[in-house]
């Protein structure tokens, strides 16, 4: 099988072909692209690959817009950084979407879903017209600004920049702030990774949801084991999850 890489994010590109020469030796990576108009001109050559794997979001623009210059007859892959809420439009409208950090276990079963493609148990969906509109409606969004919080019998907000980390506690979750003050708020973390600008806040366990600048100091214990310490925080047993190192590497690399 012959695929190639549309990914701007050269660690990323790179986990995604090493994945997939694990999970299948046989899989020939023709390359890996990092643009829209690098892609436009690539897909202009005779060179056909079997699979596409692509990134929405690439440094110079939406890959949909590939799509209106070049037409790609060949099953695609998304890779996105989005959750599953704003991406479900197209779910049906490619072969499949790989959330960021792609695991192994995702892959092989992108993989396992474009080989029923192949073996003509599904047909090959169009993409193009409205779904690609509303995509780019949905991923336009802007990420949450700001928190209403409750103090006493009184009502503020407190802007996202001013937010180290999010953590859960017993049956809360609260938000704490670069001036000390821990405040409850009404989402779980998995729906604030949903809200949340990516680039800045990210998972780092079941526990804990961080900015750049709660880091004090990240410490390797191994290759697949990292511990941080965080500004204010008391606990000193935060640790990375162990399938989200490689994601979180990523992250302080972005």
């Amino acid at each position: 099988m012959k695929v190639v890489i549309i990914e701007d994010e050269h660690l990323t590109a790179e986990r995604i072909a090493t994945l997939l020469r694990q999970i299948d030796p046989g899989i020939e990576v023709l390359g890996i692209i990092d643009s829209v108009k690098r892609s436009v001109e690539w897909f202009k050559t005779d060179v056909k690959p079997d699979l596409v794997f692509m990134d929405i979001q690439l440094a110079d623009g939406l890959s949909f817009d590939i799509f209106n210059e070049v037409k790609i007859e060949v099953p695609v892959i998304f890779i996105t950084a989005f959750q599953e809420y704003a991406i479900k439009a197209f779910k049906v409208n490619s072969v499949d979407y790989l959330l960021k950090p792609v695991s192994e276990e995702n892959l092989r079963a992108a993989l396992d879903k474009y080989k029923r493609y192949y073996n003509r148990e599904l047909s090959i969906p169009n993409i193009g017209g409205d779904i690609l509109q509303n995509i780019r409606d949905m991923i336009s969004r802007p990420h949450k600004s700001r928190f209403m919080v409750r103090v006493g019998d009184h009502i503020r907000t407190v802007d996202v920049g001013s937010i180290l980390y999010f953590y859960s506690l017993q049956k809360g979750t609260y938000l704490h702030t670069s001036d000390k003050h821990n405040y409850v708020v009404d989402y779980t973390l998995g729906k604030l990774e949903e809200l949340l600008d990516p680039l800045l806040f990210h998972r780092i366990n079941r526990r804990y949801l961080i900015t750049h600048e709660a880091i004090i100091d990240t410490i390797t214990l191994s290759s697949s084991k990292l511990k941080v310490n965080l500004t204010h925080s008391d606990d000193d047993e935060i640790y990375i999850s162990r399938e989200r190192v490689a994601s979180f590497k990523e992250w302080l690399d972005s």
